[in-house]
């Protein structure tokens, strides 16, 4: 399907039940493959994200078996991978590329990284030089810095303390921490600089923990890694996806403001590991009533927001939670003014820039923008013009930009299908509570 066409909304209500994380499930399903003995995966996200990682493990010798109940059982190789020469094409997962490579790093092995050409467009350098301190044997096959890859035997010995910078993506220190027991002692991880999407290192600590790795820590700065083993929790579930619900939750916030919602998402709520679910709370503060249970969110308009007819506009740093960020940079078209949108520099490395792709879309619904190497200022224009939108092979251009057809006009989404990176079933959902 090359677009699909998202007629005017007049509202949204109804209930969603969330398909799982994909950070969750990425870091489940390799613990699960270092451990010993079974593991029994349920509700695992079925995307592309996770098939690269399946497909990755079973080139690695690891079984992993559905059992048509939906639960993957996954037979773990109890430490190092026995298979030791292997190619592996991880697509544009970076949840999959980053701590594959540091765990295939400290394996024994000849490995091959690659993905499409976005996926070397991503940096990887901050993880290699760390990895490299500890013995690993990295070469850049293409450009110095950026996957494809090549891993050959670590040498023996290596630092007993790296360090890594935290700025550019938490990506790294979650490898780091799920390969480093494989090392067999202590290590000391220290972080150069601000540790952004620290969320995201609290749902890596919570997995490890649940697969006895106890990691200790001295705030953001410094992470222990003990000598342990990864063992097998035998049974393990996957939340439902944090990022995904900001979607929904945002039709609610927009859809109440004409009478309409409200929107519940199950699958995430109050007991979440996910730091996406603070995305209700800046979803409050533009105006939305939320409500939570321990595994569901709903939202609709607060009567103020009712009244006023809009959201209301914020200026707020979305550095812990990124992904969920780019909601609110589309809910912006719907605010009473001005919205600004801080410390999102990492938005320049995901799928595609972020922070560019995202002006130049609003753009085309009539909204002013102005970017800077970290920011995001969005002005809502009167009202929204119809446009087609390009979404750069990045799941969540595709999804937040769906928000639009709320505004009352027409929106075509080129290239809808890549949505099926972390949820296949998005716009098939989207049209089950869509009210025209």
């Amino acid at each position: 399907m090359e677009f699909i066409d998202l007629a005017p909304v007049r509202a949204m209500c109804g209930t969603v039940t969330l398909p799982g994380s994909k950070s969750i499930s990425n870091r489940i399903l390799l613990l699960a493959a270092l451990a010993g003995g079974e593991t029994r995966v349920h509700d695992l996200l079925d995307a592309d994200d996770t098939r690269y990682m399946i497909d990755a493990l079973r080139s690695l010798g690891v079984a992993c078996v559905p059992d048509g109940a939906g639960v993957l059982h996954v037979h773990g190789a109890g430490g190092a991978f026995a298979v030791k020469q292997a190619e592996l094409f991880l697509g544009n997962a970076g949840t999959a590329f980053r701590p594959l490579t540091a765990v295939l790093a400290l394996c024994g092995g000849d490995y091959r990284l690659s993905g499409v050409p976005r996926m070397h467009e991503r940096p990887i350098g901050d993880l290699v030089d760390a990895l490299r301190c500890l013995g690993a044997q990295i070469e850049y096959t293409g450009q110095a810095g950026y996957p494809p890859l090549a891993i050959r035997p670590a040498a023996a010995g290596g630092a007993g303390e790296v360090s890594v910078r935290g700025n550019v993506s938490s990506q790294y220190l979650t490898a780091l921490l799920l390969a480093l027991p494989l090392l067999g002692r202590r290590i000391v991880v220290t972080i150069e600089g601000e540790l952004i999407s620290k969320p995201y290192v609290e749902i890596t600590l919570n997995t490890l923990h649940r697969f006895g790795v106890v990691i200790e820590r001295e705030g953001w700065s410094r992470f222990v890694v003990p000598v342990s083993n990864y063992l097998s929790p035998g049974d393990i579930f996957v939340e439902g996806d944090a990022s995904a619900a900001s979607y929904f939750l945002a039709a609610g916030a927009i859809s109440g403001l004409k009478g309409g919602g409200p929107v519940r998402v199950e699958g995430v709520g109050r007991s979440s590991i996910q730091g996406d679910v603070r995305f209700a709370d800046a979803l409050r503060a533009m105006g939305a009533r939320i409500e939570m249970g321990d595994n569901w969110i709903s939202a609709t308009a607060s009567g103020t927001a009712i009244a006023a007819g809009k959201l209301k506009a914020i200026d707020a740093d979305f550095n812990h939670i990124p992904d969920a960020a780019m909601t609110i940079a589309v809910a912006a078209l719907f605010a009473d003014g001005p919205c600004v949108l801080r410390n999102i520099g990492s938005w320049r490395v995901k799928e595609t820039d972020r922070i560019a792709a995202m002006a130049a879309e609003l753009r085309k619904l009539g909204a002013a923008v102005e970017t800077t190497a970290d920011s995001l200022r969005v002005t809502p224009p009167p009202s929204l013009r119809a446009a087609t939108i390009d979404t750069y092979d990045d799941h969540r251009m595709a999804m937040c930009f769906s928000l639009a057809a709320l505004g009352g006009v027409p929106v075509r989404i080129n290239d809808p299908q890549c949505v099926a990176k972390t949820f296949p079933e998005y716009f098939s959902v989207f049209e089950q509570i869509a009210q025209r």
